[in-house]
């Protein structure tokens, strides 16, 4: 339990992160969601992709997995937040 804990925080001050310094180099918003949802989970899914259905392919992952990916969805939604926040209180080099 300790190690799915830690796992998550990682996964999120890591999507945090990569967000964040893309929101500043890109000026956009909400890119690292998109580059989550375009990039990444088709990405797992397809590392661990076998014979059958979508659904036999999603029911292979356990709790600990669907946490994780969670844990880094919503360190790339707070970066968005967070950058927009920035730019609403007036910093322009955000």
């Amino acid at each position: 339990m300790l190690q799915l804990v830690v796992l998550t925080v990682l996964f999120f001050v890591m999507m945090f992160g990569i967000g964040f310094i893309l929101n500043m180099l890109m000026k956009t918003t909400w890119f690292p969601v998109y580059l989550f949802f375009l990039i990444v989970v088709p990405l797992v899914i397809y590392a661990g992709w076998s014979e059958g259905s979508l659904m036999d392919n999603l029911a292979e992952y356990s709790y600990v997995d669907y946490i994780t990916a969670l844990g880094g969805l919503v360190g790339a939604v707070i970066s968005g937040k967070a950058i927009q926040f920035l730019r609403n209180s007036g910093y322009k080099m955000f």
